[in-house]
């Protein structure tokens, strides 16, 4: 699989990363066959979080892959904190951005994250704090590299304020379908719904700031929370799928996730399936280079508008 720098760091990353959010739903046989299909893809990224199956995720996974010291060396793990479900908040201070990190060390059998997110944006963050974390982290090794997960850019400029530590990533939804943060850039200036700005231009923001966009749920269709893939919804957008994957000679999963490759703000998609087929698929993509013909025809047949 090809690679590329996570952000300003000099961290060499898969092009496509793998999530774990929902390993926990298979059993250990199954759970091992899909890591090891990715690792032999060259899918050596995994995206965790603490809140995944409630920390069972990012156990099912060191289980699969027989975690020591010499498999660690083969891995690049990232994971999230930030969010509190049994208590209903989201928490950035520094004490629990610490213990969910020992959590997340301790669940995963290593001793330090390649990576380290901010789940969601914390309204009552203290940037202080969350520098007091970063410093303490990256000091004791248990932190390499640090970013956000869904945050606009003032929030961004906010923690950079107090955090020195660069923000190497922001993992941001986004897929063919649901693409506000590009449509919003093409319709620039238009008394439209597609040009309303709902996220403070943060494709364009990322990309000047050399922080690495890790779309999520790809595939999704933004709407119902299912695919698009197949979806009697987007008729003209599987046609287009399907007419792009027998050029390529791939699949439809493919070329969807080929079209975010495309870009040039070079991001890395999270993808999250837990079949080895579909996990293959994806990393398919790494090989697809689409034409701007073709990305733009895509774009089109999901219903985005040119002005």
């Amino acid at each position: 699989m090809r690679t590329m720098r996570l952000g300003t760091s000099q961290l060499e990353v898969p092009v496509v990363a793998v999530g774990c959010m929902r390993i926990d739903t298979l059993d250990r046989r199954e759970a091992e066959r899909f890591v090891h299909a990715a690792l032999d893809e060259g899918a050596s990224f995994f995206d965790h979080a603490d809140i995944y199956g409630g920390g069972a995720c990012e156990e099912v996974f060191a289980e699969a892959v027989g975690m020591n010291a010499g498999v660690r060396d083969r891995l690049i793990l990232q994971s999230k904190c930030g969010i509190r479900p049994s208590l209903g908040t989201f928490d950035f201070s520094r004490e629990h951005i610490l213990a969910s990190v020992d959590g997340i060390l301790r669940r995963l059998r290593t001793e330090y994250l390649d990576v380290l997110l901010l789940h969601r944006p914390d309204a009552l963050v203290e940037p202080d704090e969350v520098a007091a974390a970063f410093d303490s982290l990256e000091r004791e090794g248990k932190v390499r590299h640090f970013g956000v997960s869904n945050f606009h850019p003032h929030q961004i400029d906010l923690l950079k304020r107090s955090v020195r530590q660069p923000l190497v990533a922001n993992q941001l939804q986004l897929s063919i379908t649901h693409a506000s943060m590009i449509t919003s850039g093409v319709h620039v200036n238009m008394q439209r719904d597609a040009a309303v700005d709902r996220d403070g231009y943060v494709l364009d923001y990322c990309r000047a700031n050399d922080i690495t966009i890790q779309p999520w749920s790809p595939v999704q269709d933004g709407r119902t929370g299912g695919t698009f893939l197949g979806s009697d919804a987007f008729p003209e957008l599987n046609a287009a799928l399907e007419e792009a994957a027998d050029r390529h000679g791939v699949s439809p999963t493919t070329i969807a996730i080929a079209w975010l490759l495309r870009h040039p703000a070079r991001m890395q998609p999270v993808i999250g399936t837990t079949k080895v087929e579909r996990l293959r698929e994806c990393c398919r993509a790494s090989d697809v280079q689409l034409t701007r013909e073709e990305w733009y025809a895509l774009y089109r047949s999901a219903g985005h508008t040119l002005p």
